[in-house]
């Protein structure tokens, strides 16, 4: 079958976009109540807009529903204290006090206070030192006091940013090792029985008719699409936010969703109007971290990760007549313009939507996990971080696990072709991200003493 074939040859005035993807999911670090006592790192009742059904299908919440819910998020929410709400450059975190903290609390069996459950307000890991004097890793970043935000998010005071959360720590940590066997990865996928369905029922059809029903029948026949989470568990929080984050850009591009930043428009947007029938090509669009290499100083004691952002690459597929696809191993020129601009875009879309900044946060946990192993960080600190590593002791908390997402049928005037979206994804390939590196003998100068006996995990 080659590239220029069609699978249907309808009479139409419009594009169809089979977009492969879930509900409405806005996933976010949200936390209801934000303490537990039931040795859980946090408990979340509905993340990002949605719930998940015991099948693992999407369930969309209303907007009086998700009023609601920020209101309770709200009003649960503990602020935080004293010299927590200060704006810090280099807020520092050490594990091995933030690990004796948390120990208290396992053993007394008390909550988990906010400021552990978010990590001192710290919205980015830009350092990792360490001290095989005191036996000890610190974190270091921009940190600041929190806030809610319209959706209930938990952000920077001030940034607006997402927080990190010690919960999806755990999980880079506790996954770094298996992230090095293939990455870390997300992806929405048509299954092959539903293209195959797909075929067979636009064989039916001459005329779009009725736009909403021949919509609805699309949807039925392309029927429920698979979400696949490799590198850790899918049921865990940094899972959802690489699956929001991918749903959430198929559904700028296809057009579904009104885009937040000017002078972004849609994939279908870039499109000509030439052409007949369903193309038997498809873009395929993948989110990976854009890294400058990792610097070390000579002693490979203190480290700064370089992230520059988020970039898009794009794909095409190719469907065959028996619903089957491969990737075509280049990609149309509308396509790699719109994941150019997606790239170019990215830091405006993440201000937008905290989904694109909270990715960037997973990739970097995923780094700062893969850097520890890989540089043997444990080892030369003396320090094998026995909770934090501790699923049992200290377990995430768990999430039902998107298994599968209904497929959505966008119906647009564009000429006379209809067009079926592909798969796409993120991918972070964190241990390669973590073996760039390159030397830098100032670094050293930041790694300040640590004092024999801290008094607290986290300071300025």
């Amino acid at each position: 079958m080659t590239l220029q074939s069609r699978l249907l040859q309808p009479r139409s005035w419009y594009a169809l976009t089979a977009l492969l993807v879930v509900g409405s999911l806005f996933f976010g670090n949200r936390f209801q109540p934000l303490s537990t006592s039931d040795g859980c790192v946090g408990r979340v009742s509905a993340v990002g807009g949605v719930r998940i059904d015991a099948s693992g299908a999407i369930e969309r919440l209303d907007l009086d529903s998700l009023n609601t819910l920020g209101a309770q998020r709200r009003d649960a929410l503990v602020q935080a204290d004293g010299d927590l709400q200060k704006a810090s450059p280099m807020r520092k975190i050490s594990l091995r006090a933030l690990e004796k903290a948390l120990a208290d609390n396992v053993q007394e069996g008390t909550p988990i206070p906010e400021e552990m459950l978010l990590l001192a307000g710290l919205q980015k890991i830009e350092y990792v030192f360490v001290y095989p004097e005191q036996q000890d890793i610190v974190l270091a970043g921009f940190g600041e006091g929190w806030k809610t935000n319209a959706r209930g998010d938990v952000v920077g005071a001030t940034t607006g940013k997402p927080v990190l959360m010690l919960d999806d720590l755990l999980t880079a940590l506790r996954y770094a090792e298996q992230a090095a066997q293939g990455g870390i990865s997300c992806s929405i996928d048509p299954t092959p029985e539903g293209l195959d369905r797909l075929r067979k029922h636009v064989a039916t059809l001459r005329t779009i008719g009725n736009p909403q029903q021949t919509g609805k029948g699309i949807e039925q026949a392309l029927g429920p699409q698979a979400v696949t989470v490799s590198g850790l568990p899918a049921t865990s929080h940094f899972a959802h936010v690489l699956v929001a984050a991918d749903y959430r850009m198929k559904r700028l591009g296809m057009n579904l969703d009104p885009s937040p930043v000017a002078g972004f428009v849609s994939y279908l947007q870039l499109l000509g109007g030439g052409g007949r029938g369903i193309s038997a090509i498809a873009p395929r669009w993948w989110l990976v971290p854009n890294y400058q290499p990792v610097l070390v100083d000579a002693e490979g004691l203190a480290f700064q990760i370089r992230s520059s952002g988020v970039k898009c690459l794009t794909e095409d597929t190719v469907f065959a007549a028996d619903g089957s696809k491969a990737q075509a191993g280049k990609s149309s020129p509308a396509a790699q313009k719109w994941a150019d601009m997606m790239t170019s875009k990215y830091p405006q879309l993440a201000e937008k939507e905290p989904v694109f900044a909270e990715l960037q946060n997973m990739m970097d946990l995923a780094v700062v996990g893969a850097l520890i192993f890989k540089e043997n960080l444990a080892q030369k600190a003396g320090y094998s971080m026995p909770l934090l590593l501790n699923s049992k002791e200290l377990p995430n908390e768990t999430y039902q696990a998107v298994k599968h997402t209904d497929s959505v049928a966008s119906l647009m005037q564009k000429g006379t072709n209809w067009v079926i979206s592909a798969s796409g994804g993120v991918q972070i390939d964190s241990w390669k991200l973590a073996g760039q590196k390159q030397e830098e003998p100032k670094l050293a100068e930041l790694r300040k003493p640590l004092g024999q006996d801290l008094k607290t995990w986290w300071w300025d």
